[in-house]
């Protein structure tokens, strides 16, 4: 991801993939096996996942990378 607007966009889309799934930040990190801080980052659009991480995510949640990154073409 490398401008201010993917990131904001895929912080938005993981939060609410978090919650629709009825977890909490601190599950969700275990289940990564990242910090709690670590995914706190990344919604608050601190911080973000490398690609593998971000790989994981979308295949955990069932969406595509450019879902996760509200890439439309």
């Amino acid at each position: 991801m490398c401008d201010t607007i993917s990131m904001e966009r895929f912080a938005k889309n993981l939060e609410t993939l978090i919650k629709e799934k009825g977890m909490t930040q601190k599950g969700f990190a275990k289940n990564f096996g990242v910090s709690k801080n670590q995914v706190h980052y990344w919604i608050k659009g601190k911080a973000e996942p490398d690609l593998e991480m971000l790989t994981r995510i979308a295949r955990y949640f069932e969406v595509s990378t450019d879902y996760l990154l509200d890439i439309d073409y």
